[in-house]
């Protein structure tokens, strides 16, 4: 039995959901989002919660009605709060820079980086070494968050590169120097 997929979701104040065929569109204070569904799962819109129920037990049912269930309570979330990522640059003379959707990374290649930030994301370097995304859509945010990390991965031995913020980098030991003769 799901035991996400059965949890109601709580629409807050000033958020609207409605569901037209087989699609659920949010609206918020943030932004607006459309999420397609399965025809088999089954959404209804109340007063203040939305809820998805499947209509079998069947393997794909099940899936459908945990999956489905997250990712209204993601839109619902993201067009109320937001979402927000923070990422760290590691290593000497590494710097970030921000310019409206354009994002221009320094990490030690001959050139610098750079990257435009997909509609919807806004990016922001309080400080040259830290970079902040932020949007209503989680899956963009994310994925922007992971190409930005993808550009220079944080390294095992020195720790350089680009990592989220919180992330433990397992560091290994260099070359020993020794040995017998």
């Amino acid at each position: 039995m799901s035991r996400i997929g059965n949890q109601p979701i709580t629409v807050p104040s000033g958020v609207t959901a409605t569901v037209t065929g087989h699609a659920i569109k949010v609206k918020g204070p943030k932004g607006e989002l459309e999420q397609a569904f399965d025809p088999d799962i089954k959404v209804e819109v109340g007063d203040g919660a939305i809820t998805v129920t499947r209509p079998t037990d069947q393997r794909h049912h099940r899936a459908f009605h945990g999956l489905y269930r997250s990712l209204i309570n993601n839109m619902v979330t993201g067009v109320s709060k937001g979402f927000a990522k923070v990422l760290e640059i590691e290593g000497v003379g590494y710097t970030a820079k921000a310019g409206g959707a354009k994002l221009t990374l320094n990490v030690g290649f001959n050139a610098p980086v750079e990257m435009e930030a997909p509609k919807g994301v806004d990016v922001a370097t309080p400080k040259n070494t830290v970079i902040e995304l932020s949007g209503f859509d989680k899956q963009k945010v994310g994925q922007f968050a992971a190409e930005i990390r993808r550009v220079r991965p944080p390294e095992p031995y020195k720790g350089k590169g680009i990592r989220y913020q919180g992330e433990h980098v397992r560091r290994k030991a260099g070359k020993a120097i020794g040995g017998k003769a």
